[in-house]
């Protein structure tokens, strides 16, 4: 976060420079208003730049063992752009590297989700996914799943046939 504000201070200084240049070269033809104006301009183009671009950059550097599965667009009244082109704050990825399939039934597996939040922590979700039977159980609070397939400290629960967690857990890789 300190490095997106001193980034956007130097955009502003940036840009300053340009027209403080553009002022000398055109002999102050130039209001001197058009310095602070383009510094607070340079400032919040470049904020709404890096707050649309984070997403795509983020999942842009993710493993390809990554899905994406969901990225809600949010608006916000301190944004008032964001009616229009709602922002990516957040999104739900589903980490096929931390995929393991049970030697004893291969439809038995576990993975993790992963929260990717702009200003937070990245929050992984341990899961257990049935394939055969279509469900899934989050193993938090110390639940764990067996090699047998004995899920204790938690329930199963049947995912919907849409479900894009379930799908991307029992794709064939």
């Amino acid at each position: 976060m300190w490095l997106e504000l001193i980034a956007m201070v130097a955009a502003g200084a940036g840009v300053a420079g340009i027209i403080m240049g553009l002022r000398y070269f055109s002999k102050n033809k130039l209001p001197r208003w058009t310095v602070p104006a383009a510094i607070g301009a340079g400032m919040i183009v470049f904020s709404i730049w890096n707050e649309y671009s984070w997403f795509p950059r983020v999942s842009g550097v993710l493993p390809p063992e990554v899905t994406i599965l969901s990225a809600p667009g949010e608006t916000q009244v301190w944004r008032p752009w964001s009616y229009l082109f709602p922002i990516h704050l957040r999104f739900v990825a589903f980490d096929g590297i931390s995929l393991k399939k049970s030697e004893s039934d291969p439809a038995l597996r576990q993975a993790e989700m992963m929260v990717v939040q702009r200003w937070g922590k990245t929050l992984r979700i341990p899961m257990a996914f049935d394939c055969a039977k279509g469900s899934q159980a989050v193993l938090v609070d110390g639940a764990t799943l067996a090699a047998d397939g004995t899920l204790t400290g938690a329930t199963w629960q049947t995912a919907a046939a849409d479900d894009p967690t379930q799908k991307a857990a029992c794709k064939e890789q």
